[in-house]
């Protein structure tokens, strides 16, 4: 199963055609209109198997998937952060879709903390974290690499860095360019789950994406 995440940076009703080409058959997509509320044909064509949440009828966080594949929310415990989809796949898998706001990484830690008893090794977390552990030092306990160990705890690993081997903060593939500046590139999408699920993962690190969002889609080939 392929499963693909991208902060489309709005406007999704008019790019999802674009991340079809990865050809995944789950999307994970930040920064999505809820397709419920948006009078477009195709957009709602497209999005027959969806799960959506946000604030902003406009701006959520969305999981598409191709027909015939099962989602069933499991509704783990949000008491109010925001912007994570925890999704029962086929009965299989745990899937959690990540676009972490303000204040980053610190909403989604407190995230983890309270729900961690619900991951197991085949979880799968994906999405647009805002975060690397360049900035570690802005937060106190709250930071990226808490995240990680915890997670490494519990055998659960970055499937970025478990392929390319590639120590955190050290990553030479950037997922986000600043204002489409491509000299100003971060590594802050991610996917964790355990290394015996990871067929592939690739970031699709094509600076073409730069003309419909400021970040690269990142896709899991999983062995589910």
């Amino acid at each position: 199963m392929k499963i693909a995440s991208w902060n489309c940076n709005g406007k999704f009703r008019e790019k999802f055609q674009h991340i079809l080409t990865l050809d995944a058959d789950i999307y994970v997509i930040q920064e999505c209109e809820n397709p419920a509320e948006i009078n477009s044909a195709e957009y709602k064509n497209f999005a027959t198997n969806y799960i959506w949440t946000g604030e902003n009828n406009n701006k959520g966080l969305g999981v598409f998937a191709r027909n015939g594949i099962r989602l069933t929310e499991n509704n783990w415990s949000k008491f109010c952060l925001r912007n994570f989809i925890s999704v029962k796949i086929n009965d299989s898998f745990d899937l959690l879709a990540v676009w972490a706001c303000k204040p980053y990484i610190e909403e989604y830690y407190i995230y983890q903390n309270i729900n961690i008893s619900n991951f197991n090794e085949d979880t799968i977390i994906i999405g647009d974290f805002n975060s690397n552990a360049i900035w570690d030092k802005k937060n106190s306990i709250r930071t990226h690499s808490a995240v990680v160990q915890q997670l490494n705890e519990i055998g659960i690993c970055s499937a970025y860095h478990q392929v390319s081997k590639e120590l955190q903060g050290e990553e030479t593939l950037p997922t986000f360019y600043l204002y489409r500046h491509i000299d100003r590139g971060y590594h802050i999408d991610h996917c964790f789950t355990a290394q015996k699920n990871i067929k592939t993962y690739q970031i699709q690190h094509n600076l073409n994406w730069l003309e419909k969002s400021d970040h690269m889609p990142i896709l899991l080939e999983t062995k589910h």
